[in-house]
């Protein structure tokens, strides 16, 4: 007897594989921290690009980090906000910037 598959809707998958990270994996907050090298384009490029964050959004997190001395930018589990950080880092590296990202559990 063959037995028939429903096709999966799109984004149901992600949909539950996010609900199953976010309730069971401990978060983490991606943190940015202000210096006095790093230019507030580079910020901005960073978030748009790697946090998937809109204009509006990233500028408005940019200005935070920049008159608070740092922002929290997103909430991940471990794993991804560790590569995030290093995404950021290797970013920084590349345009020669002390730019630096930490991480610390929710």
């Amino acid at each position: 007897m063959a037995t028939e598959t429903l096709p999966e809707a799109p984004g149901v998958v992600e949909e539950i594989e996010e609900r199953v990270l976010s309730d069971y994996l401990p978060l983490y907050r991606v943190i940015m921290w202000d210096d006095n090298v790093t230019t507030m384009e580079f910020v901005v490029r960073v978030l748009v690009k790697l946090f998937e964050k809109d204009s509006a959004a990233a500028e408005n997190l940019m200005y935070a980090i920049h008159t608070n001395g740092m922002a929290d930018v997103a909430t991940l589990p471990l794993e991804t906000a560790e590569f995030k950080v290093e995404q950021v880092h290797s970013a920084a590296s590349v345009e020669q910037f002390p730019f630096t990202c930490t991480i610390e559990q929710v």
